[in-house]
Protein backbone atom coordinates (compact mmCIF):
# COMPACT_ATOMS: atom_id res chain seq x y z
CA UNK A 1 0.00 0.00 0.00
CA UNK A 2 2.94 2.31 1.31
CA UNK A 3 4.78 1.97 -2.07
CA UNK A 4 1.53 2.68 -4.40
CA UNK A 5 1.00 5.43 -2.27
CA UNK A 6 4.60 6.75 -2.44
CA UNK A 7 4.05 7.09 -6.22
CA UNK A 8 1.24 8.84 -5.79
CA UNK A 9 2.39 11.61 -3.73
CA UNK A 10 5.47 11.82 -5.79
CA UNK A 11 8.13 10.22 -4.28
CA UNK A 12 7.17 11.19 -0.37
CA UNK A 13 7.18 8.83 2.07
CA UNK A 14 4.99 9.32 5.19
CA UNK A 15 8.47 8.45 7.34
CA UNK A 16 9.45 11.99 5.79
CA UNK A 17 7.40 14.24 7.72
CA UNK A 18 6.27 16.41 5.57
CA UNK A 19 6.27 19.94 6.56
CA UNK A 20 3.17 20.68 4.70
CA UNK A 21 0.92 19.07 7.50
CA UNK A 22 2.38 21.37 9.84
CA UNK A 23 3.13 24.81 7.84
CA UNK A 24 3.82 27.78 9.90
CA UNK A 25 4.79 26.21 12.75
CA UNK A 26 2.37 23.11 13.31
CA UNK A 27 -1.01 24.98 12.98
CA UNK A 28 -3.06 24.37 9.71
CA UNK A 29 -3.53 27.90 7.78
CA UNK A 30 -7.64 27.84 8.51
CA UNK A 31 -7.75 31.47 8.51
CA UNK A 32 -5.52 31.75 5.03
CA UNK A 33 -3.12 33.70 5.92
CA UNK A 34 -0.84 32.12 3.46
CA UNK A 35 -2.70 32.15 0.61
CA UNK A 36 -3.86 35.60 2.00
CA UNK A 37 -2.61 38.09 -1.04
CA UNK A 38 -2.31 34.70 -4.30
CA UNK A 39 -4.95 36.86 -6.27
CA UNK A 40 -3.98 40.42 -5.07
CA UNK A 41 -1.77 42.96 -6.79
CA UNK A 42 1.58 43.46 -4.68
CA UNK A 43 1.54 46.20 -2.23
CA UNK A 44 3.83 48.38 -2.46
CA UNK A 45 5.37 48.20 1.39
CA UNK A 46 8.43 50.29 -0.15
CA UNK A 47 6.38 53.22 0.21
CA UNK A 48 5.09 52.24 3.74
CA UNK A 49 8.58 52.17 5.17
CA UNK A 50 9.42 55.51 3.46
CA UNK A 51 5.77 56.99 5.13
CA UNK A 52 7.51 55.31 8.59
CA UNK A 53 10.83 57.37 7.82
CA UNK A 54 8.89 60.79 8.05
CA UNK A 55 8.32 60.30 11.90
CA UNK A 56 10.94 62.22 13.75
CA UNK A 57 9.81 60.44 17.09
CA UNK A 58 10.37 57.26 17.57
CA UNK A 59 7.14 56.66 19.68
CA UNK A 60 4.90 58.29 16.69
CA UNK A 61 6.97 55.66 14.47
CA UNK A 62 5.56 52.90 17.39
CA UNK A 63 2.50 54.38 17.00
CA UNK A 64 2.32 54.00 13.53
CA UNK A 65 3.57 50.31 13.24
CA UNK A 66 0.63 49.38 15.52
CA UNK A 67 -1.95 51.10 13.92
CA UNK A 68 -0.19 49.22 10.51
CA UNK A 69 -0.67 46.10 12.25
CA UNK A 70 -3.91 46.11 13.37
CA UNK A 71 -4.58 47.39 10.11
CA UNK A 72 -2.75 45.12 7.41
CA UNK A 73 -1.30 42.23 9.73
CA UNK A 74 0.74 40.89 6.61
CA UNK A 75 1.70 43.73 5.68
CA UNK A 76 2.96 44.62 8.66
CA UNK A 77 5.02 41.89 9.49
CA UNK A 78 6.79 42.18 5.44
CA UNK A 79 7.78 45.54 6.85
CA UNK A 80 9.06 44.45 10.03
CA UNK A 81 10.65 41.37 8.52
CA UNK A 82 12.61 43.32 5.84
CA UNK A 83 13.99 46.16 7.45
CA UNK A 84 14.07 43.96 11.01
CA UNK A 85 17.79 46.49 11.82
CA UNK A 86 15.61 49.54 11.50
CA UNK A 87 12.21 48.78 13.35
CA UNK A 88 13.29 46.19 16.00
CA UNK A 89 14.17 49.21 18.27
CA UNK A 90 10.86 50.57 17.68
CA UNK A 91 8.64 47.41 18.27
CA UNK A 92 10.90 46.79 21.00
CA UNK A 93 13.08 47.91 23.49
CA UNK A 94 14.14 50.98 23.36
CA UNK A 95 11.34 52.59 21.70
CA UNK A 96 8.98 50.25 23.58
CA UNK A 97 9.38 50.80 27.20
CA UNK A 98 8.43 54.71 26.20
CA UNK A 99 5.25 53.12 25.11
CA UNK A 100 4.36 51.43 28.11
CA UNK A 101 4.97 54.50 30.31
CA UNK A 102 2.64 56.53 27.67
CA UNK A 103 -0.16 53.40 27.47
CA UNK A 104 -2.85 54.89 28.51
CA UNK A 105 -2.31 58.38 26.62
CA UNK A 106 -1.73 56.39 23.42
CA UNK A 107 -4.58 54.05 23.91
CA UNK A 108 -6.79 52.99 20.66
CA UNK A 109 -7.75 49.23 21.18
CA UNK A 110 -6.80 46.44 23.37
CA UNK A 111 -4.23 44.32 21.31
CA UNK A 112 -4.30 41.42 23.71
CA UNK A 113 -6.18 39.70 26.54
CA UNK A 114 -6.47 41.95 29.52
CA UNK A 115 -7.57 39.31 32.84
CA UNK A 116 -8.36 41.26 36.04
CA UNK A 117 -8.80 40.48 39.85
CA UNK A 118 -12.72 40.87 39.16
CA UNK A 119 -12.73 37.99 36.72
CA UNK A 120 -11.61 35.63 39.61
CA UNK A 121 -13.47 32.40 39.19
CA UNK A 122 -13.80 33.05 35.44
CA UNK A 123 -10.52 32.85 34.08
CA UNK A 124 -11.39 29.77 31.84
CA UNK A 125 -14.50 31.93 30.52
CA UNK A 126 -12.07 34.86 29.29
CA UNK A 127 -9.79 32.88 27.62
CA UNK A 128 -12.84 30.90 25.50
CA UNK A 129 -13.47 34.49 24.53
CA UNK A 130 -10.61 34.92 22.40
CA UNK A 131 -11.41 34.71 18.86
CA UNK A 132 -8.21 32.51 18.05
CA UNK A 133 -8.30 28.48 18.99
CA UNK A 134 -4.72 27.38 18.06
CA UNK A 135 -2.67 29.05 20.48
CA UNK A 136 0.94 27.58 20.55
CA UNK A 137 2.51 30.74 22.85
CA UNK A 138 1.19 32.77 24.91
CA UNK A 139 3.53 35.91 26.54
CA UNK A 140 1.87 36.87 30.09
CA UNK A 141 2.83 39.98 32.59
CA UNK A 142 1.81 41.43 35.76
CA UNK A 143 3.65 44.56 34.93
CA UNK A 144 5.29 44.96 38.20
CA UNK A 145 8.74 44.83 36.65
CA UNK A 146 8.64 46.94 33.00
CA UNK A 147 12.32 46.56 31.94
CA UNK A 148 14.00 48.58 34.27
CA UNK A 149 11.05 50.98 34.73
CA UNK A 150 9.32 49.48 37.03
CA UNK A 151 5.64 48.77 38.23
CA UNK A 152 3.72 50.31 35.24
CA UNK A 153 0.40 47.41 35.89
CA UNK A 154 -1.72 47.37 32.81
CA UNK A 155 0.34 49.36 30.83
CA UNK A 156 2.95 46.97 30.40
CA UNK A 157 0.78 44.94 27.99
CA UNK A 158 3.27 46.77 25.28
CA UNK A 159 5.56 44.18 26.14
CA UNK A 160 3.93 40.76 24.87
CA UNK A 161 2.65 42.23 22.36
CA UNK A 162 5.78 43.23 21.51
CA UNK A 163 7.20 40.08 22.56
CA UNK A 164 4.74 38.12 20.04
CA UNK A 165 5.40 40.44 17.03
CA UNK A 166 8.93 38.71 17.40
CA UNK A 167 8.15 35.24 17.74
CA UNK A 168 6.10 35.56 14.05
CA UNK A 169 8.71 38.01 12.47
CA UNK A 170 11.95 36.64 13.93
CA UNK A 171 10.82 32.85 14.81
CA UNK A 172 8.10 32.44 12.27
CA UNK A 173 5.10 31.45 15.21
CA UNK A 174 1.69 32.10 12.59
CA UNK A 175 0.62 35.86 14.26
CA UNK A 176 -2.65 33.26 15.03
CA UNK A 177 -0.97 31.24 17.28
CA UNK A 178 0.13 34.13 19.27
CA UNK A 179 -1.87 35.08 22.24
CA UNK A 180 -0.84 38.26 24.81
CA UNK A 181 -1.89 38.42 28.38
CA UNK A 182 -1.62 41.13 30.95
CA UNK A 183 -2.64 39.66 34.52
CA UNK A 184 -4.41 43.04 36.18
CA UNK A 185 -3.72 42.94 39.89
CA UNK A 186 -3.27 45.95 40.24
CA UNK A 187 -0.23 48.58 41.03
CA UNK A 188 1.05 50.23 43.47
CA UNK A 189 2.31 52.78 41.36
CA UNK A 190 0.94 56.13 42.23
CA UNK A 191 1.18 58.26 39.55
CA UNK A 192 -0.32 56.02 37.68
CA UNK A 193 -3.26 55.36 40.27
CA UNK A 194 -3.85 59.17 39.90
CA UNK A 195 -3.73 59.49 36.25
CA UNK A 196 -7.11 59.73 34.43
CA UNK A 197 -6.09 57.75 31.89
CA UNK A 198 -4.61 54.82 33.38
CA UNK A 199 -6.66 51.76 31.72
CA UNK A 200 -6.08 49.00 34.70
CA UNK A 201 -7.71 48.59 37.96
CA UNK A 202 -6.86 51.42 40.45
CA UNK A 203 -5.90 49.77 43.31
CA UNK A 204 -2.67 48.63 45.21
CA UNK A 205 -1.08 44.94 44.08
CA UNK A 206 -3.03 42.09 45.88
CA UNK A 207 0.03 40.05 46.68
CA UNK A 208 0.77 37.15 49.37
CA UNK A 209 -2.35 33.93 48.89
CA UNK A 210 -4.68 36.10 47.13
CA UNK A 211 -2.09 37.01 43.99
CA UNK A 212 -0.87 32.84 44.29
CA UNK A 213 -4.26 32.08 44.33
CA UNK A 214 -5.42 33.95 41.24
CA UNK A 215 -2.31 32.73 39.46
CA UNK A 216 -3.21 29.12 39.61
CA UNK A 217 -6.05 29.66 38.33
CA UNK A 218 -4.78 31.27 35.50
CA UNK A 219 -1.99 28.76 34.71
CA UNK A 220 -4.77 25.45 34.70
CA UNK A 221 -7.45 27.36 32.67
CA UNK A 222 -4.64 27.82 30.53
CA UNK A 223 -3.33 24.15 30.04
CA UNK A 224 -7.58 23.29 30.08
CA UNK A 225 -8.58 25.41 27.10
CA UNK A 226 -5.00 24.92 25.28
CA UNK A 227 -3.49 21.51 26.33
CA UNK A 228 -0.29 20.83 27.80
CA UNK A 229 2.26 21.74 24.37
CA UNK A 230 1.57 25.44 24.92
CA UNK A 231 4.14 27.59 25.76
CA UNK A 232 3.79 29.93 28.53
CA UNK A 233 6.48 32.95 28.66
CA UNK A 234 6.69 34.92 32.09
CA UNK A 235 7.56 38.23 31.26
CA UNK A 236 8.04 40.85 33.57
CA UNK A 237 7.55 40.01 36.83
CA UNK A 238 9.06 41.10 39.95
CA UNK A 239 11.73 38.96 41.18
CA UNK A 240 10.17 37.42 44.57
CA UNK A 241 7.26 36.59 42.07
CA UNK A 242 9.09 35.43 38.97
CA UNK A 243 11.21 32.71 40.34
CA UNK A 244 8.33 31.12 42.78
CA UNK A 245 6.03 30.73 39.46
CA UNK A 246 9.44 29.15 37.57
CA UNK A 247 9.72 27.03 40.21
CA UNK A 248 6.04 25.69 41.04
CA UNK A 249 4.88 25.57 37.13
CA UNK A 250 8.47 24.70 35.47
CA UNK A 251 7.49 20.18 36.04
CA UNK A 252 3.85 20.61 35.13
CA UNK A 253 4.11 23.58 32.41
CA UNK A 254 5.86 24.66 29.31
CA UNK A 255 6.58 27.66 31.03
CA UNK A 256 9.76 29.65 30.42
CA UNK A 257 10.71 33.12 31.79
CA UNK A 258 12.61 35.23 29.18
CA UNK A 259 13.98 37.72 32.19
CA UNK A 260 15.89 34.67 33.59
CA UNK A 261 16.45 32.00 30.88
CA UNK A 262 16.39 34.32 27.83
CA UNK A 263 18.66 36.73 28.64
CA UNK A 264 20.95 33.95 30.47
CA UNK A 265 21.20 32.12 27.20
CA UNK A 266 21.83 35.16 25.03
CA UNK A 267 24.44 36.12 27.47
CA UNK A 268 26.16 32.68 27.63
CA UNK A 269 26.48 32.65 23.87
CA UNK A 270 28.07 36.22 23.86
CA UNK A 271 30.57 34.69 26.06
CA UNK A 272 31.01 31.50 24.49
CA UNK A 273 31.24 33.86 21.37
CA UNK A 274 34.10 36.67 22.90
CA UNK A 275 36.13 33.13 23.61
CA UNK A 276 37.56 33.39 20.19
CA UNK A 277 38.85 36.48 20.48
CA UNK A 278 39.83 36.70 24.34
CA UNK A 279 41.33 33.01 24.82
CA UNK A 280 40.66 30.16 27.08
CA UNK A 281 37.90 28.82 28.01
CA UNK A 282 34.86 29.84 30.11
CA UNK A 283 36.42 28.06 33.51
CA UNK A 284 39.76 30.01 32.89
CA UNK A 285 37.56 33.92 33.63
CA UNK A 286 36.43 35.14 36.85
CA UNK A 287 32.88 36.85 36.16
CA UNK A 288 31.80 39.75 38.13
CA UNK A 289 28.01 41.02 38.49
CA UNK A 290 26.51 44.11 39.19
CA UNK A 291 22.82 43.32 40.01
CA UNK A 292 21.70 40.04 41.61
CA UNK A 293 18.13 40.18 40.25
CA UNK A 294 16.04 37.81 37.47
CA UNK A 295 18.76 38.34 35.00
CA UNK A 296 21.87 38.57 36.92
CA UNK A 297 21.41 35.58 38.84
CA UNK A 298 20.04 33.52 35.78
CA UNK A 299 23.09 34.50 33.78
CA UNK A 300 25.17 33.38 36.54
CA UNK A 301 23.96 30.39 36.72
CA UNK A 302 23.62 29.39 33.01
CA UNK A 303 27.44 30.07 32.94
CA UNK A 304 28.19 27.91 35.83
CA UNK A 305 26.32 25.41 34.24
CA UNK A 306 27.99 25.70 30.79
CA UNK A 307 30.91 25.73 32.98
CA UNK A 308 30.12 22.60 34.82
CA UNK A 309 29.50 20.36 31.30
CA UNK A 310 32.70 21.62 29.61
CA UNK A 311 34.83 20.79 32.42
CA UNK A 312 32.61 17.80 34.20
CA UNK A 313 33.28 19.91 37.64
CA UNK A 314 29.87 20.09 39.80
CA UNK A 315 27.96 23.51 39.76
CA UNK A 316 28.66 24.06 43.00
CA UNK A 317 32.34 24.20 42.44
CA UNK A 318 31.96 26.20 39.29
CA UNK A 319 29.49 29.20 41.01
CA UNK A 320 32.89 30.04 43.26
CA UNK A 321 33.96 31.20 39.77
CA UNK A 322 31.08 34.16 39.25
CA UNK A 323 30.25 36.77 42.12
CA UNK A 324 27.36 39.26 42.07
CA UNK A 325 27.11 42.53 43.66
CA UNK A 326 23.45 43.91 44.42
CA UNK A 327 22.32 46.87 46.07
CA UNK A 328 24.14 46.35 49.65
CA UNK A 329 27.63 45.23 48.29
CA UNK A 330 28.99 42.18 47.09
CA UNK A 331 27.43 39.10 48.26
CA UNK A 332 29.41 36.72 50.45
CA UNK A 333 28.46 34.13 53.01
CA UNK A 334 28.31 36.19 56.10
CA UNK A 335 25.30 37.74 54.76
CA UNK A 336 24.01 34.62 53.47
CA UNK A 337 20.77 34.32 56.53
CA UNK A 338 19.24 38.35 54.99
CA UNK A 339 19.92 37.06 51.25
CA UNK A 340 16.87 35.86 49.05
CA UNK A 341 16.77 32.42 48.06
CA UNK A 342 17.93 33.40 44.71
CA UNK A 343 21.10 35.12 45.85
CA UNK A 344 22.08 32.15 48.35
CA UNK A 345 24.13 30.14 45.83
CA UNK A 346 26.35 32.83 45.25
CA UNK A 347 27.46 33.69 48.73
CA UNK A 348 30.93 32.81 48.78
CA UNK A 349 33.75 33.48 51.61
CA UNK A 350 35.16 36.66 51.60
CA UNK A 351 35.41 39.81 53.60
CA UNK A 352 31.99 42.28 53.32
CA UNK A 353 32.31 44.73 50.75
CA UNK A 354 30.23 47.35 49.99
CA UNK A 355 30.98 48.63 47.07
CA UNK A 356 31.60 48.19 42.97
CA UNK A 357 34.78 49.48 43.16
CA UNK A 358 36.53 47.78 45.84
CA UNK A 359 35.03 44.21 44.59
CA UNK A 360 36.55 44.89 40.85
CA UNK A 361 40.15 45.89 43.25
CA UNK A 362 39.63 42.40 45.22
CA UNK A 363 37.92 39.96 42.88
CA UNK A 364 39.79 41.10 39.75
CA UNK A 365 37.57 39.69 37.49
CA UNK A 366 37.97 39.39 33.36
CA UNK A 367 34.27 40.01 32.76
CA UNK A 368 32.12 42.64 34.19
CA UNK A 369 28.18 42.35 33.48
CA UNK A 370 25.62 44.74 34.42
CA UNK A 371 22.17 43.70 35.14
CA UNK A 372 21.28 46.33 37.62
CA UNK A 373 18.83 48.60 36.15
CA UNK A 374 20.89 51.72 37.29
CA UNK A 375 22.60 53.59 34.73
CA UNK A 376 25.92 55.26 34.53
CA UNK A 377 27.33 52.61 36.76
CA UNK A 378 30.52 51.56 35.18
CA UNK A 379 33.28 54.01 35.24
CA UNK A 380 36.54 54.06 33.78
CA UNK A 381 38.77 52.11 36.51
CA UNK A 382 36.57 48.71 35.75
CA UNK A 383 37.11 46.50 32.86
CA UNK A 384 33.93 45.92 30.18
CA UNK A 385 32.00 43.70 28.82
CA UNK A 386 28.40 43.86 29.27
CA UNK A 387 26.02 46.73 30.26
CA UNK A 388 22.88 44.69 29.79
CA UNK A 389 20.35 46.98 31.57
CA UNK A 390 17.50 48.19 29.52
CA UNK A 391 16.21 50.42 27.52
CA UNK A 392 19.50 52.48 26.51
CA UNK A 393 18.96 55.37 29.16
CA UNK A 394 19.70 52.63 32.28
CA UNK A 395 22.55 50.90 30.76
CA UNK A 396 25.92 50.66 32.88
CA UNK A 397 27.67 52.83 30.47
CA UNK A 398 27.74 53.19 26.47
CA UNK A 399 29.77 51.98 23.80
CA UNK A 400 31.86 55.37 23.64
CA UNK A 401 32.69 55.11 27.20
CA UNK A 402 33.66 50.98 26.77
CA UNK A 403 35.81 51.83 23.79
CA UNK A 404 37.47 55.16 24.94
CA UNK A 405 38.46 54.22 28.32
CA UNK A 406 39.96 50.70 27.31
CA UNK A 407 41.64 52.24 24.13
CA UNK A 408 39.61 50.25 21.62
CA UNK A 409 40.30 46.75 23.96
CA UNK A 410 37.21 46.34 25.22
CA UNK A 411 34.65 43.40 23.59
CA UNK A 412 31.62 45.56 24.34
CA UNK A 413 27.78 44.71 24.60
CA UNK A 414 24.66 46.03 25.81
CA UNK A 415 21.02 45.06 26.28
CA UNK A 416 19.67 47.86 24.01
CA UNK A 417 21.15 49.34 20.86
CA UNK A 418 24.17 51.33 20.11
CA UNK A 419 25.67 53.44 17.40
CA UNK A 420 28.84 52.09 16.07
CA UNK A 421 31.87 54.40 17.48
CA UNK A 422 35.07 55.52 15.97
CA UNK A 423 37.99 55.61 17.87
CA UNK A 424 41.33 56.03 16.77
CA UNK A 425 40.63 55.78 13.14
CA UNK A 426 38.90 51.94 13.26
CA UNK A 427 34.84 51.39 13.48
CA UNK A 428 33.81 49.50 16.49
CA UNK A 429 30.23 47.74 15.97
CA UNK A 430 28.82 47.03 19.48
CA UNK A 431 27.08 44.23 20.10
CA UNK A 432 23.36 43.74 21.59
CA UNK A 433 22.93 41.07 23.85
CA UNK A 434 19.01 41.64 22.89
CA UNK A 435 16.82 38.60 23.99
CA UNK A 436 15.45 38.84 20.53
CA UNK A 437 18.32 36.58 18.89
CA UNK A 438 17.09 33.76 21.67
CA UNK A 439 13.56 33.74 22.74
CA UNK A 440 11.88 33.37 19.16
CA UNK A 441 14.16 30.47 17.80
CA UNK A 442 13.78 28.70 21.83
CA UNK A 443 9.91 29.33 21.58
CA UNK A 444 10.23 28.12 18.09
CA UNK A 445 12.29 24.82 18.57
CA UNK A 446 9.59 23.37 21.11
CA UNK A 447 6.37 24.75 19.05
CA UNK A 448 8.03 22.21 16.24
CA UNK A 449 9.01 19.48 18.37
CA UNK A 450 5.93 19.43 20.34
CA UNK A 451 8.18 19.52 23.35
CA UNK A 452 5.70 19.30 26.56
CA UNK A 453 8.74 20.79 29.14
CA UNK A 454 11.23 23.21 28.87
CA UNK A 455 14.82 22.21 30.28
CA UNK A 456 18.02 23.83 31.33
CA UNK A 457 19.64 21.66 28.32
CA UNK A 458 17.58 23.23 25.64
CA UNK A 459 18.82 26.62 27.14
CA UNK A 460 22.65 25.50 26.49
CA UNK A 461 21.92 24.43 22.98
CA UNK A 462 20.16 27.51 22.11
CA UNK A 463 23.24 29.48 23.38
CA UNK A 464 25.60 27.10 21.15
CA UNK A 465 24.07 27.66 18.25
CA UNK A 466 23.43 31.25 18.37
CA UNK A 467 27.49 31.45 19.40
CA UNK A 468 28.14 29.26 16.08
CA UNK A 469 26.26 31.68 13.97
CA UNK A 470 29.36 34.09 14.41
CA UNK A 471 31.81 34.05 12.01
CA UNK A 472 35.56 35.32 11.71
CA UNK A 473 34.25 38.35 9.49
CA UNK A 474 32.36 39.30 12.45
CA UNK A 475 35.31 38.58 14.86
CA UNK A 476 37.17 41.08 13.04
CA UNK A 477 35.18 43.77 13.41
CA UNK A 478 34.98 42.97 17.09
CA UNK A 479 31.59 41.75 16.84
CA UNK A 480 30.39 38.67 19.44
CA UNK A 481 26.89 38.61 17.61
CA UNK A 482 25.82 37.84 14.30
CA UNK A 483 24.44 40.50 12.74
CA UNK A 484 20.63 40.83 13.03
CA UNK A 485 19.03 41.04 9.60
CA UNK A 486 19.78 37.37 9.14
CA UNK A 487 17.96 36.82 12.21
CA UNK A 488 15.68 33.94 10.67
CA UNK A 489 18.13 31.90 9.60
CA UNK A 490 19.71 32.04 13.29
CA UNK A 491 16.30 31.68 14.58
CA UNK A 492 16.04 28.31 12.46
CA UNK A 493 19.70 27.04 13.77
CA UNK A 494 17.98 27.24 17.34
CA UNK A 495 15.00 26.14 16.84
CA UNK A 496 16.81 23.33 15.09
CA UNK A 497 19.24 22.83 18.17
CA UNK A 498 16.67 22.79 20.51
CA UNK A 499 14.10 20.54 19.30
CA UNK A 500 17.04 17.97 18.81
CA UNK A 501 17.51 18.69 22.56
CA UNK A 502 13.87 17.70 23.42
CA UNK A 503 13.91 14.77 21.21
CA UNK A 504 17.13 13.57 23.16
CA UNK A 505 15.30 14.28 26.18
CA UNK A 506 12.18 12.43 24.91
CA UNK A 507 10.43 16.11 25.95
CA UNK A 508 9.22 15.98 21.86
CA UNK A 509 5.62 14.88 21.44
CA UNK A 510 5.79 15.62 17.53
CA UNK A 511 6.70 12.41 16.39
CA UNK A 512 8.70 10.87 13.89
CA UNK A 513 11.83 13.50 14.56
CA UNK A 514 12.14 15.04 10.90
CA UNK A 515 15.94 14.02 9.83
CA UNK A 516 16.94 17.69 8.63
CA UNK A 517 15.68 20.20 11.47
CA UNK A 518 17.02 22.74 9.93
CA UNK A 519 15.11 22.40 7.23
CA UNK A 520 12.06 21.02 9.17
CA UNK A 521 12.29 24.63 10.98
CA UNK A 522 12.94 26.74 8.29
CA UNK A 523 9.81 24.70 6.17
CA UNK A 524 7.07 25.70 9.47
CA UNK A 525 8.40 29.23 9.37
CA UNK A 526 5.80 31.65 8.30
CA UNK A 527 6.46 34.11 5.96
CA UNK A 528 4.23 37.03 5.01
CA UNK A 529 5.00 36.43 1.33
CA UNK A 530 3.48 38.91 -1.52
CA UNK A 531 3.37 38.84 -5.64
CA UNK A 532 6.32 40.25 -7.21
CA UNK A 533 5.85 43.21 -9.46
CA UNK A 534 5.05 42.31 -13.20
Amino acid sequence: MESFLKEQRGGESVLDLSPRSTVGGGVEDVYGEDRASEDQLATPWTVSVASLRQYDVPLHKYMALMELEERNERLFYKLLINNVEELLPIVYTPTVGEACQKYGSIFRRPQGLYISLKEKGKILEVLRNWPERAIQVIVVTDGERILGLGDLGCQGMGIPVGKLSLYTALGGVRPSACLPITIDVGTNNEKLLNDEFYIGLKQKRATGKEYYDFLHEFMTAVKQNYGEKVLIQFEDFANHNAFELLAKYGTTHLVFNDDIQGTASVVLSGLVASLKLLGGTLGDHTFLFLGAGEAGTGIAELIALEMSKQTKVPVEETRKKIWLVDSKGLIVSSRKESLQHFKRPWAHEHEPIDNLLDAVKAIKPTALIGTSGVGKTFTKEKPLIMALSNPTSQAECTAEQAYTWTEGRAIFASGSPFDPVEFNGKCFMPGQANNAYIFPGLGFGLVISGAIRVHDDMLLAASEALAGQVTQEHYDKGMIYPPLANIRKISAHIAANVAAKAYELGLATRLPRPADLVKYAESCMFTPNYRSYR
